[in-house]
């Protein structure tokens, strides 16, 4: 993983989740492998949906992990990109909505 302001390490540390909550822990984990199985929708596309999302929450964990993982399964330099701007459009329409609230408080 790159050099992020989060500890790049700090990852590791939910081995000590998975030890305390093992059973839920892999419920995720075969969820989240089902949800990025080859389906209706190729996973191409949904790890690219996987960049933008990572992208909207902020998780620079999964920024780095879909983006590999999108890479892997095909997309290109210029399909990530496009993800990526996919998440600062949709991030810069909630800024605007969210504008509603101020200007109702004018």
């Amino acid at each position: 993983m790159a050099e992020f302001y989060y500890d790049v390490a700090g990852i590791q540390r939910l081995g000590k989740l998975i030890e305390l909550k093992g059973e839920v822990a892999g419920a995720y984990l075969d969820f989240d492998q089902k949800v990025f199985a080859e389906g209706a929708i190729p996973v191409k596309y949904k790890e690219l949906m996987a960049v933008t999302a990572a992208h909207i929450t902020r998780c620079p964990y999964c920024i780095d992990a879909h983006t590999q993982k999108a890479k892997a399964a095909g997309a290109t330099p210029d399909e990530i990109a496009e993800a990526i701007f996919v998440a600062v459009a949709l991030s810069a329409g909630a800024s605007l909505a969210h504008a509603s609230v101020a200007m109702r408080s004018l």
